[in-house]
């Protein structure tokens, strides 16, 4: 791995700004809701994900989430918060959570950037990934749990295993 020589500092732009580039320089529908705010629909790989992006000027602090669309039924809500808090330590960068407003599982990533330049392009490309890759790990998990009558523990292991080569 050889060591960036130079990442492009974007000092008068907002990461909203930013990640608005990157959405249409990806061609990825996405909306612009306020000055500091930024909604977007992501298809992962076994399903879509929305995306919110909020900047707080006045914290310096970028907060990103992705919705996992996959309403948590009160019968199952324990096993999935069991399964997120053993799931997150797992997790580099970020967390999942449980919305308590509509019992969907939520990744979470905040970054702040006070004392920065400014945010960058490859930041911004990193979280998306990342926040891609985490979702896309849960949702097997998660369906272990809601539908295959897994705890979560057997949900985790099953979900955790990584696969090379082809059948």
């Amino acid at each position: 791995m050889q060591p960036k020589l130079q990442e492009t500092y974007y000092s008068y732009s907002s990461p909203i700004s930013l990640l608005e580039e990157l959405f249409f320089q990806l061609e990825w529908n996405y909306e612009r809701l306020v000055e500091n705010e930024l909604v977007a629909e992501i298809q992962g790989r076994w399903c879509s994900y929305q995306l919110f992006a909020l900047w707080r000027p006045d914290l310096e602090c970028f907060m990103f989430s992705a919705l996992v669309d996959i309403k948590v039924p009160q019968t199952k809500r324990k096993d999935v918060e069991i399964l997120l808090s053993m799931l997150n330590p797992k997790v580099l960068l970020g967390h999942f959570e449980v919305s308590p407003d509509d019992d969907l599982p939520v990744f979470r990533y905040s970054l702040t950037l006070r004392g920065n330049p400014g945010a960058t392009l490859e930041q911004m490309e990193e979280i998306i990934n990342n926040a891609v890759l985490e979702c896309d790990r849960l949702y097997p998990a998660l369906q272990f749990v809601l539908w295959g009558d897994k705890n979560p523990e057997e949900a985790l292991m099953a979900a955790m295993l990584d696969t090379y080569g082809e059948a």
